[in-house]
């Protein structure tokens, strides 16, 4: 890959937590971060921060509500018509089990479940759109922040309308991610594309978690290898736990459960 300095690194969900110091990280190695955020407020004092810390920052300040797809999509036409290329395109952006809106089911903008559409949809949509740029600049990565917890989809009742509860919902999406991952993998072998994708840490102290067990630092030690370590260059559809190569639930590995997802996400996303 190219020196940091000439690197080009999309971070959706960089006004908080991990996503927050993840960009800090990069943005002081060289790279140039593209920050994304629904909020124009915590974007500029994102950016303010982290140019406190790394003065001469290359920061560009990107906001999108991906609880809409048609959002996602003005994010994605923004970054391709603004950069030729785009070296790492990290999917961090997303919803806990309880936040926002507590323990009831609540729906996208597209009428979607919102765990998934949030923390899944538009991170396939987005990820889709981007692929020319991200092909355009290859060697190249495509990196999501997934987590151990996981629960298998139920292709008879994806959105939870007749059993929901934020665990299940949050989970589900996260293991959409790892099958989405393993997926590009297969498809991109060849092209210069990687795509892997992780469990950051356990607990973190962000505002999804309300009794933090890990340092942040941690999680972004481990996403930043992702990213940056030149040893995983040509490593692509696997998931770790942290630093360690890990299994994510078998559904993941499953050809049918797979092409199942990707034809209902391709439907649900207009692809």
């Amino acid at each position: 890959m190219r020196p940091m300095e000439q690197r080009t690194i999309l971070v959706t969900g960089a006004t908080d937590g991990l996503g927050r110091a993840l960009a800090a990280d990069l943005a002081g190695r060289g790279a140039t971060v593209l920050v994304h955020g629904r909020d124009d407020e915590r974007g500029q004092a994102t950016i303010e921060e982290i140019r406190d810390r790394v003065p001469d920052a290359r920061l560009h300040w990107y906001r999108a509500d991906l609880a809409s797809l048609g959002q996602v999509r003005e994010l994605a036409g923004a970054v391709a018509s603004e950069h030729k290329g785009l070296d790492t395109l990290v999917n961090n952006a997303g919803i806990g089990t309880t936040v926002p809106g507590g323990s009831a089911r609540q729906e996208s903008a597209d009428g979607h479940e919102l765990r998934f559409a949030v923390n899944y949809l538009a991170g396939y949509l987005l990820t889709r759109l981007l692929l020319p740029v991200l092909t355009a600049a290859a060697p190249s990565r495509i990196v999501h922040v997934s987590s151990l917890g996981q629960a298998p989809i139920d292709f008879d009742d994806v959105m939870l309308v007749k059993e929901y509860s934020g665990v299940r919902a949050y989970c589900q999406s996260k293991l959409a991610q790892v099958m989405f991952t393993v997926d590009l993998a297969e498809e991109l072998a060849g092209t210069g594309v990687t795509a892997n994708a992780l469990h950051p840490a356990t607990y973190m102290p962000t505002k999804m978690v309300a009794s933090p067990s890990s340092e942040l630092r941690e999680g972004v030690e481990a996403t930043s290898r992702l990213v940056t370590d030149p040893e995983l260059e040509e490593v692509s559809g696997r998931f770790f736990d942290g630093i360690r190569p890990a299994h994510a639930l078998e559904q993941a590995y499953d050809p049918g459960a797979r092409a199942r997802l990707r034809a209902l996400s391709d439907s649900l996303t207009g692809l």
